[in-house]
């Protein structure tokens, strides 16, 4: 039993691939920051909000997101929603504007930004940032 926790734990760690042809994962190609000062991503749901970045993979670690935080998330799916209620806004790594973080955040009028490849390991946890669901940029506190 602890052996195959163990397994358990050590596959969530590994990062999704965006798609699987055949046998080959392919994943996306990782979050390069240039010379901007922005995270560039897809502006899935209007709106800016400024707020402690909280990292939360997998959901059941929603406890840590704390009302006004803006939830970092890999994906999110109907398990993630009652999270959506205490975010200021919404990132994620994959989406797109029909996914299902994108449908939630509009809905609560949250704003989002998704498909942002590499996100959860660019933003620290408890880093602040501000999220412009408009243009679908996320900025970085370098303090």
């Amino acid at each position: 039993m602890a052996d195959r926790k163990a397994a358990h734990r050590e596959k969530e760690s590994i990062p999704a691939p965006d798609v699987l042809l055949g046998e080959e994962p392919v994943f996306s190609s990782p979050l390069i920051q240039g010379d901007n000062d922005y995270l560039q991503g897809v502006g899935a749901a209007a709106g800016k909000a400024a707020g402690t970045a909280r990292l939360i993979n997998p959901p059941g670690e929603g406890n840590r997101l704390q009302a006004g935080d803006v939830l970092v998330a890999p994906s999110t799916d109907p398990g993630w929603t009652p999270l959506f209620l205490k975010a200021c806004a919404v990132v994620m790594e994959t989406g797109g504007f029909l996914s299902h973080g994108a449908i939630v955040a509009r809905e609560y009028g949250v704003p989002a930004v998704v498909n942002v490849p590499g996100v959860m390991r660019v933003l620290k946890d408890g880093q602040k940032i501000i999220v412009d669901g408009d243009e679908g940029r996320i900025y970085q506190d370098k303090d």
